[in-house]
């Protein structure tokens, strides 16, 4: 493809060179440059793209996309300057890869919580349908029934749509995709086509790198605001900011709530671990998934249904048999002392005290609540004590321990956790640095009927320390500690 037509509708403020070279590839990551490259130089978190040019044209590349220009500029190589690396690299990837996203209907769905479940539901409901689907997610990516590696809960630019591309190509009619606010801010969607866009709720979480929460919530409802108005654009009335990420959008709108007047309303009508047993626009059916934060995300996926002209008693049969995403509320009970221990992914103090209502609601009485929890290093430290204080409050006795330190020592963010205890719940917790340990020591303070919450991981298979993914899958050890329990 000649570089003047990947340029197509980029905000280009110069060129030096011949535009109408031909490109063979697009590469934010000057190690993967080769013969005849095109080379994006975008400023990210911790490296700047613009130190790498010289190392992307000695691997290949023949022109270089840039908001600073070098100051050496080499006569057989094209330079192209920009407003907006990133931005520019959305759209550039856009083009090369044919518009992809033109090419099948895509719906983003943005919020703090619930991402992964609303977009996986999504993707089996209209798998059941009948339809080819593509599922873009933080858990898997999947093009139909082909499962593919999820490294990022949104891919660059660049891999993002390469991967719309195939799924494009195998004839997807629906793409399912979580679009988080790193996304959006980085411009990894720029030149996306979205057909709609679901909000579930915003709450305090990565302001280590939006630094405030109203810059969180002004990302988040840009995202909206760019939605085209053939687009749709849901969004949950019962959170305070549900409808300001509404109110600029060109999208038709509409609503879901549990609580208030609504397009499309719901009511609990029974909880357990059974299930919901809820009235969705005056059907009663009942959902294998549990607690009110799945009823809320049961209310999303059959609204977007809906807005997108599925029959409303066929989708709720489906979804009454479907169940949700791997480590979201994913349970294991005990064969013989009927402990429960339910590994959720809850790594912010919203989706912890959510979590937790929802154990609270499955006792009986007499049962003990014991939460193991961690925060992850290199991220949000506003969030730590929050998550503390939430875990103490709502808990019987609470395990701090490691989540994925990274790059931190992990006693230093336990020690940020503990600032935000009130000498009363100073009791009720122990530390245990190494997580494997602490799991252990939860299923061994249980007793008979006890619920332990597992949070912070999930679906992961690893533990970050150091640079280094370690194995580690908390529903693994659960099952492999029930076993020596039973013996």
């Amino acid at each position: 493809m000649l570089l003047q037509d990947v340029l197509y509708k980029v905000a280009v403020r110069s060129i030096k060179g011949n535009s109408s070279v031909a490109i063979k590839n697009i590469q934010i990551d000057s190690r993967k440059i080769s013969s005849s490259s095109l080379f994006v130089a975008v400023k990210g978190e911790k490296t700047d793209g613009h130190s790498y040019i010289n190392n992307a044209i000695a691997n290949g590349a023949i022109a270089v996309v840039c908001e600073t220009l070098p100051s050496l500029l080499q006569d057989d190589i094209v330079y192209v300057l920009v407003e907006n690396s990133a931005d520019a690299a959305g759209w550039i990837a856009h083009n090369f890869y044919r518009k992809p996203s033109e090419q099948l209907k895509l719906i983003g769905v943005t919020g703090t919580n619930g991402k992964t479940t609303i977009a996986t539901l999504l993707y089996k409901l209209f798998t059941r349908l009948g339809y080819t689907v593509g599922l873009i997610s933080t858990v898997e990516n999947k093009i139909a029934a082909t499962t593919i590696a999820a490294t990022h809960t949104t891919p660059d630019a660049v891999s993002l749509n390469a991967l719309l591309r195939q799924m494009a190509d195998n004839q997807c009619s629906y793409v399912f995709m979580e679009t988080s606010s790193h996304a959006i801010h980085q411009g990894r969607v720029a030149g996306l086509n979205y057909a709609g866009g679901i909000f579930s709720n915003i709450t305090h979480d990565h302001l280590d790198y939006h630094k405030t929460f109203d810059e969180y919530i002004r990302v988040k409802k840009a995202f909206f605001d760019s939605l085209p108005a053939s687009a749709f654009a849901l969004s949950n009335a019962d959170d305070k900011r549900g409808q300001v990420m509404l109110q600029n959008t060109a999208a038709k709108k509409y609503y879901y709530s549990l609580r208030t007047v609504a397009d499309f309303k719901g009511k609990i009508l029974d909880s357990s671990l059974n299930g919901l047993q809820m009235n969705v626009n005056d059907v009663d059916v009942h959902f294998r998934l549990i607690g009110e934060f799945n009823a809320y995300n049961l209310l999303a996926v059959f609204g977007t249904a809906i807005c997108l002209g599925e029959e409303k008693q066929e989708v709720l049969t489906i979804l009454s048999e479907l169940t949700g995403a791997e480590g979201r509320f994913d349970y294991v009970i005990s064969p013989i002392e009927n402990i429960i221990a339910v590994v959720d992914y809850a790594h912010t103090d919203d989706a912890l005290l959510n979590v937790l209502a929802t154990i609270k609601k499955m006792k009986k009485g007499y049962e003990q609540i014991i939460t193991v929890v961690g925060c992850g290093g290199d991220r949000d430290k506003t969030k730590r004590p929050k998550m503390a204080e939430v875990a103490c409050a709502h808990s019987d006795k609470v395990i701090f321990t490691s989540d994925n330190p990274r790059s931190e020592d992990p006693a230093q963010i336990i020690n940020d956790m503990e600032q935000g205890l009130v000498p009363s719940y100073k009791k009720k917790y122990i530390s245990i640095v190494d997580r494997k340990e602490a799991i252990k020591a939860a299923i061994s303070l249980a007793k008979r009927d006890d619920i332990i919450l597992i949070a912070g991981k999930g679906h992961e298979k690893y533990q970050e320390i150091n640079g280094v993914k370690n194995h580690f899958d908390d529903k693994e050890q659960v099952n492999i500690f029930f076993e020596l329990l039973e013996k």
